[in-house]
């Protein structure tokens, strides 16, 4: 875990409580607005999107009271598997593509109350496939099963496609993920363009300071 840096799995390890921090900044905003599904973006690749939406869902389902699912929507490059360590063998792609049960796809990580629907294929058609019927009917089951369930989707970088933007109408809140010292003030302009069709829920300054642990700035700041 420490080698994929999954730091909430890890016992002790003083970076936990940035997590913790952030995990108790979002969930305050989402039960204020009685959100119960969250998406984590990025301007472009290798922002850190699934590092922190892995570690989060982590710090999340620690609390005993709620569930987890992670939906790893980026079927143009799915990460998730990876970072849990675990060998894909079928994912979002394949439900979309047939008649598999989603029930035969959602997987346990290795963490109580974390399910993981993954992303097994690559795609160019990633846009169209998101944006199928049998999308829309999933996420709403996936997000009204459980009372007590809190979603988050990885999706794929926000300037990269329009894979997010097909996507926005499925989710209640954006986290907005950015690199420091490579994340431009307009990469950031145009994101938040992008993402005025939803809710912010705020902004993870990430490798702040060549350190790949990140910081929460609240919608706004």
């Amino acid at each position: 875990m420490r080698e994929r840096r999954l730091i909430m799995g890890l016992k002790n390890d003083p970076h936990a409580d940035v997590f913790r921090l952030l995990r108790t900044q979002v969930l305050k905003q989402l039960r204020e607005n009685n959100w119960t599904s969250l998406a984590v973006v990025a301007p472009t690749a290798a922002c850190g999107k699934t590092f922190v939406t892995a570690n989060l869902a982590i710090a999340l389902a620690l609390e005993v009271n709620q569930t987890v699912l992670i939906v790893d929507a980026d079927l143009r490059n799915p990460q998730m598997g990876w970072y849990f360590g675990m060998d894909v063998q079928k994912g979002l792609f394949d439900y979309l593509h047939s008649d598999i049960p989603v029930e035969e796809l959602l997987v346990n990580p290795g963490f109580e109350r974390l399910v993981l629907l993954p992303g097994r294929h690559t795609t160019s058609a990633s846009s169209e496939l998101l944006s199928l019927p049998k999308m829309t009917a999933l996420v709403a089951e996936l997000k009204t099963r459980y009372a007590s369930r809190l979603v988050l989707f990885d999706l794929p970088p926000l300037l990269s496609s329009d894979d997010a933007l097909l996507f926005m109408p499925h989710f209640d809140a954006a986290l907005l993920v950015v690199e420091d010292g490579k994340t431009t003030p307009e990469e950031v302009k145009r994101s938040l363009v992008i993402l005025d069709e939803t809710n912010l829920a705020g902004t993870v300054l990430n490798k702040v300071n060549g350190a790949a642990f990140p910081r929460y700035l609240q919608s706004g700041q």
